[in-house]
């Protein structure tokens, strides 16, 4: 007989060992650091940096050195604020060497340039507007704008004469130009294509970029004269003189714009048999619109002031003239120059005159810039969200 089976000890259970990744294995973790004893942070082992408030600390002494050395040489704000931008871009980048490192400093001084250079691009135009509004604000009421100067001598009087003016030869100009110069880039961009007339137009178009605006009205008259004699006088005559200011502005603007639609969206309306014309008509001047009209309405900023043009070919009356084709026509720009070239007795009446109409000149550019982008918007292709 066999004897009793005896009991086998039971395998004791292995203890199960933690899984390693590969990367664990050939990058292993570095201990965490401990924390700094009452401070609560975690050690930093990076390259130190300047606190948050360093800037504004550096610019608060150096504003106060400035002003202290302003009045100690009896200095006025614009050299006391020359002075400060320099002790700032000074002190910081020099602090910045010290604790953080010649790259960080170049860095600051950098940006205190950039900055500084930005503050002085502002300086003229704040300057501007609180000249214009500081002056002319107050001469701003309803007879100002809705009375002419008929009859009027001494105080009162007003810029309804000149508004319209400025408006219909401004429009009628650009009536004028932005089909010519539509057009103009139309062909240079989509039939031009290494085309010796193509070259030929934009050779052209940048040498009347740089024509001076009194050879424009001198060009205005001669031809006008040719028709209607010596002397002739008219509004007609000042559009056509803008519009040889604008075509060039408007040509580059859209041929800028037409080149950045897409040859791809070309291509697949090509692709679907729909002809070349209407490809540019239905695919790529929408496309290009708000670029179109932002062109544009910089070309009408850049000659709704124009004054010496209009001195030659429009003209100067103190009545109403809607008539483009008779007469002379009384613009703003032409306004702003004889109330201050001839005033009047009393002159203070005809310089206040001035600036008041300098001011309605800025707020209509304003709006027209306005007017523009909310076209822009309106117009431009929708896309999916």
């Amino acid at each position: 007989m066999t004897g009793p089976l005896k009991s086998t000890p039971r395998a004791t259970e292995a203890t199960p060992m933690p899984r390693t990744t590969s990367a664990q294995t050939r990058f292993p973790q570095a201990p965490r650091p401990e924390r700094g004893a009452g401070t609560g942070r975690h050690l930093s082992f990076g390259q130190p940096h300047l606190p948050w408030w360093a800037g504004w600390l550096v610019a608060a002494v150096s504003a106060a050195a400035a002003a202290l050395l302003s009045l100690t040489l009896g200095w006025n704000i614009a050299g006391g604020a020359v002075v400060a931008v320099v002790l700032f871009a000074i002190a910081l980048p020099t602090w910045s060497v010290l604790v953080e490192s010649s790259r960080a400093a170049k860095d600051r001084l950098v940006t205190t340039l950039v900055w500084a250079a930005f503050a002085i691009a502002l300086v003229p135009l704040v300057s501007l507007m609180y000249t214009v509004l500081a002056n002319g604000l107050g001469v701003i009421n309803g007879q100002f704008l809705t009375y002419s100067m008929r009859n009027v001598i001494g105080q009162g009087g007003g810029i309804y004469h000149a508004i319209i003016g400025t408006v219909l030869i401004t429009l009628a100009a650009t009536l004028i130009s932005v089909p010519v110069g539509l057009l103009s880039a139309i062909y240079l961009v989509e039939y031009g294509v290494r085309n010796r007339t193509a070259r030929t137009i934009t050779f052209l178009v940048d040498v009347m970029t740089g024509i001076p605006s009194i050879v424009a009205g001198l060009f205005a008259y001669a031809l006008f004269a040719l028709f209607f004699g010596q002397g002739v006088r008219m509004g007609f005559g000042g559009a056509v003189a803008l519009s040889l200011l604008m075509i060039p502005i408007v040509v580059r603007s859209c041929e800028e714009m037409l080149k950045l639609v897409p040859g791809d969206l070309r291509e697949a309306s090509y692709a679907l048999g729909v002809p070349k014309w209407r490809t540019i008509v239905k695919v790529v001047l929408p496309t290009a619109l708000p670029g179109i009209i932002t062109g544009v309405t910089l070309a009408i900023a850049r000659v709704i002031g124009e004054t010496a043009p209009l001195l030659v070919i429009a003209g100067s009356t103190d009545s109403v003239n809607t008539n483009l084709f008779a007469e002379r026509m009384m613009t703003l720009p032409v306004f702003i120059y004889y109330s201050f070239t001839q005033p009047g007795v009393p002159a203070q009446f005809g310089q206040d005159r001035a600036w008041g109409a300098a001011l309605v000149l800025i707020v209509i550019v304003m709006a027209l810039n306005l007017v523009a982008r909310a076209i822009g918007r309106t117009f431009s292709p929708k896309t999916a969200r």
